[in-house]
């Protein structure tokens, strides 16, 4: 950890009182929503957020030794005689990270949670670092107890801000492309809603959708985003550029019959549409007859079907086998630390290779490097979506990007420096 600096007590001590015991203190406060986040604005821009956010806990804390202590974490250590000095510097990094950061488009809110520990000076600093990593893990269970219980007050609130959004016209869709790998083009893409606020500017959807899930409230927004998507892909279509639009869907709606019928009625109102569902395999799992039968009510009337995140939930072949999926979607959490892990290569590798003998394509997200792009590329994925190649991106600059072919620039020779690497992977 950093030296230890000084932080002034809140008031002179009284002349005829002992002085009061220094100690040294140790606050971590941690960006509860990071991965939200940083899949919404990008890596970039996260790291970004984080060294801002780093910047307001320096003017905030003055006289501490503040750190980014790891990706989502900043550490604060200093030194006190204040006898309130912990729930000082821990109110002070709340209300520092308290409010909206723009970061390029994107208006943020990160969500902090900041604990600590503090113990006399020259103790062990070890033990203090324990403590406080204990101190806010404890902060972090706090927190996100409640929630699982929420019956109507915040949920509903956000459902209200949602449904109003909608009226107001202030959603919209951004569309992340899916490169196909070998034949380096792009065929689909994910659509992914954005909330255009008035005031706030674009809010990214970890600010509402994960709520309005929670709340199971996602009906209205899931068949707005169908008409929107088709809509969109109409006007891409005039303009040369005919994609298959991935829509996500969410577990409740699987197993809601009237919903399905509404988003079947639609999408068969649009014979030109061509759309896909992105399902996630723990939402086929909670109701796995229902969702079975309406995933296959799809997939009649042409709408392809692909298992999203799949690794990051319990897994079920029993399941997987009966789906009427195309196309399955490896988690990014595998393959963020494809080029720097051990296990993580051998679970993709495993992974495409099930999804092949089970007749599925498979797509890599969260793909932000061409190491990562080029070791997929031998291990035989199909395609690749992440900011390596393309953030999600509005239609009008989605168009620009297809007709300047910008993905090549990602694409282009990633075997090149892994000709010596896919021999060992075909042998392992």
């Amino acid at each position: 950890m950093a030296s230890l600096y000084h932080l002034a007590p809140p008031s002179p001590p009284d002349g005829n009182a002992a002085p009061p015991a220094r100690q040294q203190g140790c606050v971590l406060a941690k960006v509860s929503n990071f991965n939200d986040l940083r899949r919404d604005i990008g890596v970039g821009p996260m790291r970004r957020l984080m060294q801002l956010l780093v910047g307001r806990v320096v003017e905030a804390v003055p006289g501490a030794a503040v750190e980014l202590a790891a990706r989502d974490v900043i550490a604060v250590d200093f030194a006190t005689a204040r006898p309130d000095a912990l729930a000082h510097v821990v109110g002070l990094c709340r209300s520092a990270c308290a409010t909206l950061i723009q970061i390029e488009d994107f208006s943020c809110l990160p969500k902090m949670v900041a604990s600590g520990a503090i113990a006399p000076v020259g103790g062990d600093s070890t033990l203090l670092v324990e403590r406080a990593e204990a101190a806010l893990a404890d902060a972090e269970q706090a927190m996100a107890a409640p929630r699982a219980s929420l019956p109507g007050g915040v949920e509903e609130r956000v459902v209200a801000e949602v449904d109003g959004a909608l009226d107001r016209g202030e959603m919209v869709l951004h569309y992340q492309p899916k490169v196909h790998i070998r034949r380096q083009a792009i065929d689909c893409v994910e659509a992914l809603v954005r909330w255009q606020h008035p005031e706030r500017g674009l809010v990214p959807p970890g600010d509402f959708i994960p709520a309005t899930e929670r709340a199971q409230r996602m009906e209205r927004l899931t068949l707005w985003t169908i008409a929107q998507a088709i809509t969109d892909q109409r006007t891409l279509r005039a303009q040369g550029h005919d994609l298959r639009i991935f829509i996500n869907m969410s577990g409740h709606l699987l197993a809601d019959a009237e919903f399905v019928r509404l988003a079947c009625a639609a999408i068969t109102a649009a014979p030109d549409a061509r759309l896909g569902f992105e399902v996630t395999e723990t939402s086929v799992i909670r109701d796995p007859d229902g969702a079975i039968a309406h995933l296959r009510e799809f997939d009649r009337i042409g709408v392809r079907i692909s298992i999203d995140d799949y690794g990051a939930g319990l897994s079920s072949l029993a399941y997987l086998k009966q789906l009427p999926a195309c196309e399955l979607k490896i988690d990014k959490l595998f393959v963020t630390q494809l080029t720097s892990s051990n296990r993580d290569p051998l679970i993709v590798r495993s992974t495409i290779d099930l999804a092949h003998a089970l007749d599925m394509e498979v797509v890599a997200e969260g793909v932000e490097t061409q190491a990562a792009l080029a070791l997929l590329s031998v291990m035989g994925c199909d395609m690749a979506q992440g900011y390596f190649i393309s953030p999600p991106l509005a239609p009008a600059p989605l168009a620009a990007f297809l007709a300047a072919e910008q993905h090549h620039q990602a694409t282009q020779d990633v075997r090149g420096s892994f000709t010596r690497r896919a021999a060992g992977w075909k042998r392992g």
